[in-house]
């Protein structure tokens, strides 16, 4: 028994499916990996060693004694071995816990008011039409170029009159307004369709059912990378916190350990170990939120989207 023929249109179809699974070969002398690729690469490699070698010298800095962390030449591994003494007398002298316990407070509380101003100060620039819009969100900009030390005298003395001086509300009220985050978010909102709150509106939805129901949902990569990068502010900030506070229960984790200084010279491994107890916090959240952080970045029309 003879097998039957293919129709031609069978014949023509197996090689164009089997070429279509295949990838495309490469061009004689094309590279995988362009030429901007490879730059690309170095500068990311160039750039992390900038920032991690620094690090890694606090770190192990950290962990040596004074006297190898003072000694010339300095070298990587000391000569006395690495030691947590520097950790100890950090932990002896100072209220860590209390001073922990007040930098998170602060900056969860400041984090979840800024993100909740800013959110509705956004949509209100994005969707909304008033008298005055125009000039109000100028004014909003051009706020954010105004230097925070350039506010530190008035804000000090409105506090003193609100009676807010060593007090958590003094520290967090004048940090709970952030014009770059009403940029950013309005940024986003821009980009949500209307039609979607145009459909919500039409079965019946208020607005600010459709700012809590469709929006903000949608705005949760956006808030997510806003408040990391509020937080993270919030916490560093040494200024203001150290101007505002004079009781010792009250102090932030950056000025407490500013109080815990030698008189007796400077204290190189102290000074690391004190630095690193401050950035842990930190580089933590980034660890665990990267990816909230990248994803929020690119959604805001600034990652090239």
């Amino acid at each position: 028994m003879t097998t039957p023929a293919l129709a031609p249109t069978d014949d023509l179809r197996a090689p164009t499916a089997r070429r279509g699974r295949e990838r495309a070969p490469h061009k004689p002398g094309q590279s995988r990996f362009g030429v901007m690729s490879v730059v690309s690469i170095v500068i990311l490699v160039v750039m992390a060693a900038l920032w991690l070698i620094p690090f890694l010298w606090s770190l192990a800095t950290s962990f040596k004694s004074e006297a190898d962390a003072a000694a010339t030449p300095q070298t990587w591994l000391p000569a006395g071995g690495f030691t947590l003494d520097a950790y100890r007398a950090i932990l002896d002298q100072g209220n860590i816990p209390t001073w922990l316990f007040n930098s998170l407070f602060t900056s969860i509380v400041i984090t979840l008011i800024v993100v909740a101003t800013s959110a509705l100060v956004a949509y209100a620039f994005s969707r909304l039409d008033f008298r005055g819009k125009k000039w109000l969100y100028v004014a909003t900009i051009a706020s954010i170029i105004v230097p925070p030390q350039v506010l530190i005298v008035p804000l000090f003395y409105q506090m003193l009159a609100f009676n807010m001086v060593d007090t958590y509300w003094g520290i967090i009220l004048p940090q709970a307004i952030a014009p770059a985050m009403v940029f950013v978010l309005k940024k986003f909102f821009d980009q949500v369709p209307i039609e979607l709150e145009d459909a919500a509106r039409v079965d019946g939805a208020g607005r600010i059912r459709v700012f809590f129901t469709i929006l903000l949902p949608l705005s949760r990569p956006i808030l997510g990378a806003v408040s990391i990068f509020v937080f993270i502010g919030a916490w560093n900030n040494f200024l203001w916190p150290f101007i505002v506070t004079n009781d010792a229960s009250l102090l932030t984790l950056p000025v407490g350990l500013q109080t815990i200084k030698s008189a007796y010279g400077i204290q190189y491994a102290q000074n690391m170990a004190a630095a690193i107890l401050a950035a842990l916090p930190l580089i933590l959240v980034f660890l665990f939120f990267q990816r909230q952080i990248i994803k929020g970045i690119s959604t805001t029309g600034f990652g090239g989207q």
